[in-house]
């Protein structure tokens, strides 16, 4: 059987190439509508409805079937991380209504990574809560933009979105907060140059678990695009090392991924939420990440061997 983390990179791998179409990409329907299934097989799969459901206290995943999005609560306001698709932002905003919750009271958007799957809706949430957006000085310019630039192994193939005002920068490794609610970012680059991971605390009369919200770990590209050498990203592969160091030593009892499938999440749930729990995920997710660069390199060194 082919392990999970292989098949699943290779589905993704199959879907990035069935997005590819930058032309069209500029097309207005496409940008807050959603994007044809003639150009974008997955996008149908990824962005069916999921009910809204907790995760554990104060943090709820609202995101769609193919694509995480979670809401951290409070009292003084809410955290958002990750938007799905430009047409994911109604049923995320609907999946907060159908938990008790405001919009409007969400005071902060953040992001794992900015490309159109995981970005595409926060303008229109933005828009909808009037909650500010904040994101690594890498992605908040490919925010702002709406595109990806020439240093995202992507570049090329990857749909614009919505562009995004005001994103504010953090810096990697600060503490974001929303009344009692504290997030720290994490640089987990490689994916994407500015990709970041989140943890927080989450408690209960139980006790505190450490939650991680984490980013995507894939080495996908374009055609032509090398980790090994990349001039455009000349730091791609130091940038997943440190990414796999970080998620492997980091506390984490309840692991999220970016897409759901990443981390098997459907199939944890299937015995309850009690399969949520789970201190090595991290571990396992940073190991599997690691020998996925370790394939794609290998790769790499075998086509400039062929070349000589």
């Amino acid at each position: 059987m082919i392990p999970m983390s292989t098949r699943f990179l290779t589905l993704i791998g199959i879907a990035v190439t069935l997005c590819a179409h930058p032309a069209r990409a500029q097309h207005a329907d496409a940008l807050t509508q959603g994007y044809p299934p003639s150009l974008c097989a997955s996008c149908a799969e990824w962005n069916a409805p999921e009910a809204p459901f907790r995760i554990h206290r104060d943090t709820y995943y609202v995101g769609t079937h193919g694509l995480s999005s979670i809401l951290i609560t409070s009292p003084e306001g809410h955290i958002l991380i990750d938007t799905g698709l430009p047409n994911s932002a109604p049923i995320i905003l609907e999946n907060i209504r159908a938990l008790g919750f405001d919009p409007s009271d969400i005071e902060l958007i953040l992001n794992t990574h900015p490309h159109f799957d995981h970005a595409g809706g926060t303008a229109a949430i933005q828009q909808a809560s009037g909650a500010r957006v904040a994101a690594s000085p890498a992605s908040a310019l490919v925010l702002e933009r709406g595109s990806s630039g020439p240093d995202d192994p992507q570049y090329g193939i990857l749909f614009d979105f919505p562009s995004v005002s005001g994103v504010e920068r953090f810096t990697p490794g600060d503490t974001l907060r929303v009344g009692p609610i504290e997030v720290v970012s994490h640089a987990t680059a490689g994916h994407t140059p500015g990709g970041t991971t989140w943890s927080w605390e989450s408690c209960d009369n139980d006790g505190c678990v450490d939650v991680v919200y984490a980013d995507s770990q894939t080495p996908i590209s374009a055609e032509g695009f090398r980790f090994t050498d990349s001039e455009t990203y000349p730091n791609a592969v130091a940038d997943f090392e440190h990414g796999q160091r970080v998620l492997e030593t980091m506390p984490c009892d309840i692991l999220i991924t970016a897409h759901p499938g990443a981390s098997s999440l459907w199939e944890r749930l299937a015995d309850g939420k009690e399969g949520l729990i789970d201190p090595e995920a991290c571990r396992r997710y940073a190991a599997s990440a690691r020998q996925q660069l370790t394939i794609r390199l290998a790769r790499e060194a075998e086509a400039s061997r062929n070349q000589r």
